[in-house]
């Protein structure tokens, strides 16, 4: 699975756009983790020590940091996001997950 990176004008949030949809329609937003019942992929993300915010849009995902560095939390997001998508859950309950195979390598822009 390739996850590409983007910087948004916000330092404290980065675009992670995994390559697949992420959402049917609309948006998305959690500002704390017990916002995300009903998101498994959230709810991942949150567990993450650092996360502060999550943002999901039709083909990206956005994730505001707290006090963290990015080359410390990076890695640990893109492998949730990684894990989330090998499991086969959907993104949000009541959505179909999605049905493309993963590839077993991920690459970072």
């Amino acid at each position: 699975m390739f996850i590409q990176t983007e910087a948004t004008p916000n330092p404290a949030t980065l675009k992670f756009i995994p390559g697949r949809p992420v959402l049917g329609d609309g948006t998305l937003e959690f500002r704390a983790g017990e916002e995300t019942e009903g998101s498994p992929l959230a709810a991942r993300l949150f567990e993450i020590d650092g996360v502060t915010g999550v943002f999901f849009g039709s083909d990206f995902i956005s994730v505001t940091k707290g006090d963290g560095e990015w080359q410390h939390l990076k890695p640990a997001i893109l492998g949730a996001i990684m894990e989330h998508y090998l499991s086969g859950e959907a993104v949000t309950e009541g959505e179909q997950a999605g049905s493309q195979p993963v590839v077993d390598v991920m690459g970072v822009v």
